[in-house]
């Protein structure tokens, strides 16, 4: 079993941040539910899933995230969940900083799958600037893939007469969106890798590589 070192009582108030952002998503399904808004539902459970990934790897694996790193989840999480209420449509900034911050996070995603596969398969070799190119070309990836499935929930919604789950802002918003996927993951490649060293770890620990 792969442990990290227990938080220092410093980072305590990043834990319990992201716990109130954990809270915060909870409400808004609350909300969502009573409301019978099916679209908000969706877009508010899906994120607080997410952000309580790093407490179901600590009762899985007893592996504690660093909580720089379980806090940036819920906060890309929470841009999501609470972006679904409206903010979205009202500021057009709003959508850039979620996919900014959440783009991120896949991008680290990405550098802990490589960097297992170079650690734990001895017939591989990553050298840094290869890690680099395989970061963005993971977060870009990533940022077609949803783009699609948004245009996807709006081709659907259309056929079904209901409302689409995945809102679609037009061509000039999936250029943006795509931009700013891309800036996460520069970001990451380039100053953020430190935080994903862990999950990494653990990934190699969980699979057999030979």
């Amino acid at each position: 079993m792969i442990r990290d070192a227990l938080p220092d009582p410093t980072e305590e108030p990043l834990l319990a941040a992201a716990r109130a952002l954990q809270a915060v998503l909870a409400a808004v399904v609350v909300y969502a539910l009573v409301t019978v808004q099916i679209g908000l539902v969706f877009n508010a459970l899906m994120p607080l899933l997410v952000a309580l990934v790093p407490d179901a790897v600590r009762r899985r694996y007893g592996h504690q995230m660093h909580p720089g790193l379980v806090l940036w989840i819920a906060v890309a999480a929470a841009l999501h969940g609470v972006g679904a209420l409206g903010p979205y449509s009202e500021y057009g900034w709003y959508d850039q900083v979620a996919h900014t911050v959440s783009a991120a996070l896949v991008a680290g995603v990405g550098y802990a799958l490589v960097r297992a596969i170079d650690r734990h398969h001895d017939g591989v070799v990553v050298p840094a600037r290869l890690r680099f190119v395989f970061v963005l070309v993971f977060v870009v990836s990533f940022g077609v893939v949803w783009e699609i499935a948004e245009f996807a929930s709006g081709g659907l919604a259309s056929l079904l007469g209901g409302e689409a789950v995945l809102a679609q802002y037009g061509i000039d918003d999936i250029a943006l969106d795509l931009l700013f996927n891309a800036v996460g993951g520069v970001l990451v490649a380039l100053w953020g890798t430190g935080y994903f060293d862990g999950v990494a770890a653990l990934l190699g620990w969980q699979v057999d590589w030979e």
